[in-house]
Order: C-alpha cells, then sequence, then structure tokens
C-alpha cells in the first residue's frame, strides 16, 4: 500500500537560502505516515487507543535536491520492514511536476504497550493490528 500526500511548500518551511529547512521533511513524513495508517482503515488514534504506541528510534533522509516556497509537492510513504516489535516506513517527496525524488527517508518505530511503554510483540499480542500493518506493507 502507497499513500500520496500533497504538500505545498509555505514560507515558514523555508531557511535564510530560500529552500526548506532540512528539519521540515520529518515533519512531512509524519503526514504521508498517518495518512496511510487513516488510508488501510485504521488510523493511528485508534491504534493508539487499542494499546499500541510507535515512537521513533531511528530516522534517515538523503536530500537529493531542494524545494522552494510554494513549490507543490508529493510524499509517499510506505512500509518497507515489519516484524512484530518494530515497523520501518520507506518514503520519498517529489516535486509535483517531476518523476525522480528530491528527498528520501526511512523512520524505524518500536511497537509499545500504551499503558508501560515496554516493548510488545504485536504479532502475538495484537493479531489484528499486526494484520493492517501487514497490509499497509503490502505493494500490490
Amino acid at each position: 500500500m502507497l499513500s500520496k500526500s500533497k504538500v505545498i511548500v509555505r514560507y515558514a518551511e523555508t531557511d535564510q537560502m530560500g529552500i526548506v529547512h532540512h528539519s521540515v521533511y520529518p515533519i512531512w513524513f509524519e503526514l504521508a505516515r498517518t495518512d496511510l495508517a487513516k488510508q488501510a482503515g485504521f488510523p493511528y488514534s485508534q491504534m493508539e487507543h487499542s494499546g499500541v504506541m510507535t515512537p521513533l528510534i531511528e530516522l534517515q533522509c538523503k536530500y537529493r535536491k531542494p524545494a522552494h516556497y510554494e513549490d507543490e509537492l508529493i510524499v509517499t510513504a510506505t512500509v518497507s520492514k515489519l516484524s512484530g516489535v518494530k515497523i520501518e516506513f520507506y518514503y520519498e517527496v517529489f516535486l509535483e511536476s517531476e518523476e525522480k525524488p528530491i528527498c528520501t527517508g526511512t523512520t524505524t518505530h518500536a511497537l509499545v504497550s500504551s499503558k508501560d511503554f515496554h516493548i510488545i510483540n504485536v504479532k502475538k499480542e495484537f493479531p489484528e493490528i499486526y494484520h493492517i500493518m501487514e497490509k499497509m506493507a503490502n505493494n500490490n
């Protein structure tokens, strides 16, 4: 499953050089990731209410080309790796008018209990949530 989220660069997201600041891309990754969960029919708020949280444990970005104020972007997200205890998302950011991504990245998240923040095996303890995550990882 692949989500596609549209973003129009706001002035506040640019730096003194007139390009999007590097710190903004992870925010756009989060936007695409939450859109992916909604598209799968299981928003993050519902997952957290069910007892599972996904704190970030690793972030990686590769910046290939700058984006500028008022550029129209598409941010995609998909699940690239999944185990019972963590999930990794893969992102691409495109200028709407171009085919090659201007930024790629991944985020890795632990799967923890919302009660005590201890790592849990979602595949065993919440098989219905794991099934939804598998659905997000299916690129068919």
